[in-house]
């Protein structure tokens, strides 16, 4: 009985020992980019491959006022989001892509749509680089497709690095790189990546690393577009870190404006930007409140005004919660959209209407001029 009595005990304290080493690792391996990297502009060319392999058009020239411009922007969710996958970080079960097939088939699947929007500029949030979840597939190369026939630029910005997540215990999330990616027909002259607020607890370890990223792109005039990618934080405890990310982005355009440049913004802000997105959709068949509209008056005193994609007439939602596989009652919303300083003028915003086939996004559209 002794006997029996140490060896259990041996084993507890072998386990206790390995989950305090897990600890220590997850807390030592957590690191936070530094705020305003530099980031590399990379030139491309995607040849038309359906007319002989002929020359990439070259990229267009600066941007000029009166002119009517496409951006677009599509959260991949590292490719694993197919329509009937749950995600356990929303209640389901998955932790990971079922396949590197799976992967291929969602990210050809969104980019696909992407391209058919012809953007002049594409946002794109949540594309692994290299991930245990993802399959270790870099997928920043699907995305050349979106500008096909024709020569862009590319800046990626790490959102975060996370060190293994040994959890679920079966089939853990593991550990995972990814990004933010922003494609541009225009000459990007340069890009930094600005490090956004994040909670200080425990619960960083959950939200990871949070960032948006500033390209640069020339105006005929000399004056410039300033581009923003964002993707706002999601799972946090204390709702005013978004908020405080959102002020710091605003803040951040306010100086750009007030020095005489355009600016236009895109991405997922994981806020209810309709304000109350059931008048729209209907009542989820369960109640959820991790997406909390955008507070009341934050956009007083800036010149910045919010465009939440929206076609009143055949309104479509940019975002489903992921507990369960896709079906007529799930909590569905719109996170995903854009922000214009007061000389852009915004012609339609829309969501496109997938039916999340190959994300728990839907990308969205705006048509804007600069004024």
């Amino acid at each position: 009985m002794k006997k029996t009595l140490k060896v259990a005990l041996y084993i507890l304290l072998a386990l206790v020992l390995i989950v305090l080493a897990y600890v220590i690792y997850v807390f030592a391996a957590y690191y936070r980019v530094e705020d305003w990297q530099t980031l590399s502009v990379v030139q491309f060319s995607v040849q038309d491959h359906t007319t002989g392999g002929e020359s990439a058009l070259p990229m267009e020239g600066a941007p000029q006022t009166g002119v009517t411009y496409r951006v677009s922007s599509a959260n991949v969710g590292f490719g694993a989001y197919s329509d009937d996958y749950s995600f356990f970080m929303d209640g389901g079960k998955e932790s990971r892509a079922r396949s590197r097939q799976a992967v291929d088939e969602n990210m050809r699947g969104e980019v696909s749509l992407v391209k058919d929007l012809s953007p002049d500029f594409a946002l794109f949030q949540e594309v692994d680089i290299d991930g245990t979840r993802s399959w270790h597939i870099a997928e920043d190369a699907y995305l050349s497709d979106v500008m096909e026939n024709s020569e862009f630029n590319e800046v990626f910005a790490q959102n975060y690095d996370s060190p293994y997540l040994f959890y679920p215990l079966i089939n853990p999330h593991g550990a995972n790189q990814s990004g933010i990616v922003t494609l541009s027909r225009h000459p990007i002259s340069s890009a930094v990546r600005r490090s956004l607020p994040i909670e200080t607890s425990v619960m960083k370890l959950v939200d990871l690393d949070r960032c948006y990223s500033v390209s640069r792109i020339p105006m005929e005039n000399g004056r410039e577009l300033v581009l923003y990618n964002l993707h706002l934080s999601a799972y946090t405890s204390d709702g005013t870190i978004a908020t405080e990310q959102l002020k710091l982005l605003l803040a951040d355009m306010q100086a750009e404006y007030e020095a005489g440049n355009w600016c236009v913004a895109g991405g997922d802000f994981n806020k209810d930007l309709l304000g109350d997105s059931v008048v729209w959709f209907g009542e989820a068949d369960q109640d959820y409140s991790w997406a909390q509209p955008i507070p009341e008056g934050i956009f007083d005193g800036y010149d910045i005004t919010l465009v939440a994609p929206l076609d009143e007439n055949d309104p479509v939602p940019s975002c489903r919660n992921a507990d369960s596989a896709y079906h007529e009652g799930q909590y569905v919303l719109t996170v995903d959209g854009f922000m214009v300083s007061k000389n852009v003028a915004v012609e339609s915003a829309r969501v496109m209407d997938t039916g999340f086939q190959w994300s728990d996004h839907n990308p969205v559209k705006m048509v804007f001029t600069l004024q």
